[in-house]
């Protein structure tokens, strides 16, 4: 039984609807920016190679363009890693979801995480309205882990934290979302993604705490919408 009462209208400007696949087609960037501008997305996301034909699709429009940034591993070097963003956003991304080295974090190396966050975020320079979602992978996570890695993408300046690329394991669970809100606590963003495949998927997120959903079937969760 869904218990939290959303609009679709209020749903949809908090989703970013998704296509990373690596097989993704121009047209599948560009049947996905049409989605978003029919439906009122909040934020299309992909890969950096799609990012600047998203933002000219979108040119106009009151829906934002993020870049995945070190995905979907999260062990590129952090140089790199702080040049994609910088490509991105010169690109017209608005948005960054990076992946934490999660082979750093199981090493135990937490200032070598959070310098990795840190290389991203300083992308804010170019433009302080840039905003950095962190994505843990937690199916590959201890739950102790899972806090760790949400505290220090907070210290190293991100403005989210976000459950999984969606490539790996279970996706997003509504324990892990309650965890990383409790972590991060209220003023902080956690986006729930990987497996959302309907509004009662969603909603189940956003109860646990999710103020942010990332989907690639964004299309069937508003229509399923009551």
């Amino acid at each position: 039984m869904v218990k939290l009462a959303i609009s679709r209208e209020e749903l949809a400007r908090i989703i970013d609807s998704t296509i990373v696949k690596a097989t993704a087609t121009k047209s599948d960037i560009e049947k996905l920016c049409r989605e978003a501008m029919e439906y009122g997305f909040g934020c299309v996301c992909v890969n950096p190679v799609y990012v600047k034909l998203a933002a000219t699709l979108l040119k106009g429009a009151n829906v934002k363009v993020c870049s995945t940034i070190g995905f979907p591993f999260g062990v590129t070097l952090l140089e790199i890693k702080a040049l994609e963003a910088v490509k991105a956003v010169e690109n017209g991304a608005e948005e960054l979801d990076m992946v934490i080295n999660l082979s750093a974090l199981k090493s135990g190396d937490c200032e070598a995480v959070r310098r990795d966050v840190a290389a991203v975020v300083d992308v804010k320079m170019l433009s302080k309205e840039i905003v950095v979602k962190v994505i843990i992978e937690t199916a590959y996570l201890t739950n102790g882990e899972k806090i760790i890695a949400c505290r220090l993408a907070k210290e190293a300046g991100a403005d989210f934290v976000k459950t999984s690329t969606g490539f790996f394991g279970k996706g997003a669970t509504v324990e892990d979302v309650r965890l990383m809100r409790q972590t991060v606590g209220d003023d902080f963003g956690v986006k729930a993604a990987g497996g959302i495949r309907t509004y009662t998927d969603a909603v189940a997120m956003i109860e646990a705490g999710a103020n942010r959903i990332g989907t690639s079937a964004a299309v069937a969760v508003i229509e399923g919408a009551p």
